[in-house]
């Protein structure tokens, strides 16, 4: 008596699963991303302008875009793993007021050094940022019905603070030293923080398990949840993170500015998000890459500074960047789907059953 074993035949075997991120070579999928287009974008018009644009080519180009740019690439920092989240914060604008509001109060009114007002002002924007991050991660509020909120209420500490003076006259040894050239290079000083807080970030988010849980989130908060990531915890952890380095980017524009008033950052916050999604972050989440998003706020720096000295109006650079933004949450939403279809038929047609060619084929295939 035998045992009949039946071998699982090719065609039996269930359909093989496709991984459409992966499925390409390395060169592929570094270079055919959006994060490699808005590189591409920001050196051809950076090229560009340097060729076209009179005086771009100046030696005080390169100087005031990092001194002006400073304060939003820091808040685009932690903004991209808020958003990466699903989640938003529209305050941080706002918590840059009241920082840079509290560094003066306690620096001209009250005599404090700049280092240990900058710590007492960094404290409280972590404090600002984490009442955001209990509100939407313990309470379960919708972001961005809480940060608008706070968008008002953190101006409003900062007007309470000052109220409608101009706080001038910190110390000319602090003035100076966020905008001093590093050596006889074209950069601030204050680049070094803003480096070493990108190189940070970009550990955090793409390589450590803290990352990781950060892009599961945006993909399902209870998905998340089930495979073990604090969702909770994450969510109040990027808010804080979001309102100390907005706290210190407003100490930042206090002592550069050598003065601090209740409009002080009024309006950064657009510019924030926009370089983050223009960057490559879906405003739905799940998707981003740190680098995308430096390269995408020094494309708006650049546009910037290139219309400006070509003459343009406030008006047209609003438009521009208005329709980048526009243009980039439409190829966020359109974009995968149209190479979601491309590895499918690739898929179906590697899958598709093949037709013998003849009767010796057919009987090995029977056999």
């Amino acid at each position: 008596m035998s045992t009949l074993t039946k071998e699982p035949t090719p065609a039996a075997a269930a359909p093989a699963r496709t991984y459409p991120a992966y499925s390409r070579n390395l060169l592929a999928r570094v270079l055919l991303n959006r994060e490699a287009a808005v590189i591409l974008g920001l050196v051809a018009v950076y090229l560009y302008a340097m060729a076209n644009v009179q005086f771009f080519d100046g030696p005080l180009t390169t100087y005031n875009l990092s001194k002006e740019y400073a304060p939003i690439l820091l808040m685009a920092l932690p903004m991209t793993l808020i958003i990466i989240t699903g989640e938003i914060d529209l305050s941080v604008a706002s918590t840059l007021g009241a920082s840079a509001a509290i560094t003066g109060v306690l620096v001209v009114e009250h005599d404090l050094s700049v280092p240990v007002a900058a710590l007492v002002a960094i404290g409280v924007g972590a404090l600002l940022g984490a009442l955001n991050g209990f509100f939407v991660a313990y309470v379960g509020l919708p972001s961005l019905a809480v940060t608008i909120g706070s968008l008002a209420l953190y101006r409003g500490l900062a007007e309470g603070l000052i109220q409608d003076k101009r706080i001038a006259g910190f110390p000319e040894s602090w003035q100076d030293w966020p905008t001093e050239r590093i050596g006889e290079s074209q950069y601030p000083n204050i680049v070094i923080p803003i480096a070493v807080l990108a190189v940070l970030f970009a550990l955090l988010l793409h390589f450590t398990s803290f990352g990781r849980g950060v892009f599961e989130i945006g993909l399902s908060d209870e998905a998340a949840h089930f495979s073990g990531v604090n969702v909770a915890r994450t969510k109040l952890i990027l808010f804080t993170l979001s309102g100390a380095v907005a706290a210190l980017a407003g100490v930042y524009v206090a002592l550069k500015a050598n003065s601090v008033a209740t409009d002080t950052g009024n309006g950064f916050e657009l510019k924030v998000i926009a370089g983050v999604l223009l960057g490559g972050v879906s405003i739905f989440g799940g998707r981003g890459a740190l680098h995308g998003v430096v390269a995408g706020v020094l494309l708006i720096a650049v546009l910037n500074s290139a219309l400006q000295l070509d003459g343009q109006g406030s008006e047209v650079i609003q438009i521009i960047i208005g329709l980048l933004l526009v243009g980039s949450v439409i190829a966020s939403n359109f974009l995968p789907r149209i190479r979601a279809l491309i590895p499918r038929r690739a898929a179906v047609a590697a899958t598709a059953p093949q037709t013998p060619v003849n009767g010796d084929q057919t009987r090995k295939a029977s056999q």
